[in-house]
């Protein structure tokens, strides 16, 4: 979990699956357009991690016979993929396994252990992949414009149809409610982390309710810095060039 964890967003491109799909990216046809970055992200981890000169020895800690390699990837992708959570037939998939996992009659199944083992799995590296919105308010509102940079400058570059400013304020709070909320409450059921499941929940609906009512006034703000930002890089470029002239 923590491998995948470390691997999940590697060479991200700071756009969507949707977006690579849309352009026609030679990656997007290699996965067949499902879940381009997170399968992109595992293929090249693992080709790093199966260089036995560089990473022999991490193998013989990961995996020591043909059953825990092949248990070790399963699990790797299982979980990797976990964190396209916009690819709906996925979404309903998960949704269906958790519902069969936690069913009342789910311990007469001999599958149950493991069918529960590998679903509450795949719902920590969701919760890992989002834990700024389950923390400290100062925690989610950091990342949270990281996000708002990130997705605004690939629409400045025309690869988002959407301008981020005009869905921001309502987009996350529908994404609270619709995701972050319910996830936090699974957690929380499932006892996974014990105390801290309390946390993760009230941290979650404490930003909620602070996004709902500051949430206006921070993308102003984020908006501002922002063009603050690409103004002060512009002046730097120009007066680069200026002095390069002058040599």
């Amino acid at each position: 979990v923590v491998f995948a964890a470390l691997i999940h967003d590697v060479e991200h491109w700071g756009i969507s699956n949707a977006q690579l799909v849309a352009e026609g990216v030679p990656l997007a046809d290699k996965y067949e357009q499902k879940s381009v970055l997170e399968q992109n992200s595992v293929d090249l981890a693992w080709d790093l991690l199966m260089d036995q000169e560089e990473y022999g020895e991490l193998q013989k800690v990961l995996f020591q016979n043909d059953g825990e390699y092949k248990r070790f990837r399963q699990v790797v992708v299982n979980v990797v993929m976990a964190t396209d959570i916009f690819d709906p037939e996925l979404m309903a998939l998960r949704t269906k396994r958790w519902n069969k996992a936690f069913a009342d009659n789910a311990r007469e199944d001999p599958d149950h252990k493991n069918r529960k083992a590998t679903i509450v799995i795949e719902h920590i590296m969701q919760a890992s992949d989002v834990a700024h919105t389950m923390q400290h308010w100062q925690v989610y509102q950091k990342w949270n414009r990281r996000l708002f940079d990130e997705l605004y400058t690939a629409f400045r570059a025309g690869r988002m149809s959407k301008d981020p400013t005009t869905f921001w304020v309502d987009g996350e709070t529908k994404f609270f409610d619709s995701y972050i909320i319910p996830l936090a409450r699974k957690l929380k059921d499932c006892g996974v982390f014990g105390v801290a499941s309390d946390e993760c929940l009230s941290y979650a609906m404490n930003n909620r309710n602070e996004w709902a009512s500051k949430g206006h006034s921070i993308v102003d703000e984020l908006l501002a810095n922002y063009n603050q930002r690409e103004t002060e890089e512009q002046e730097r470029l120009v007066k680069q060039a200026e002095q390069h002239e002058g040599k």
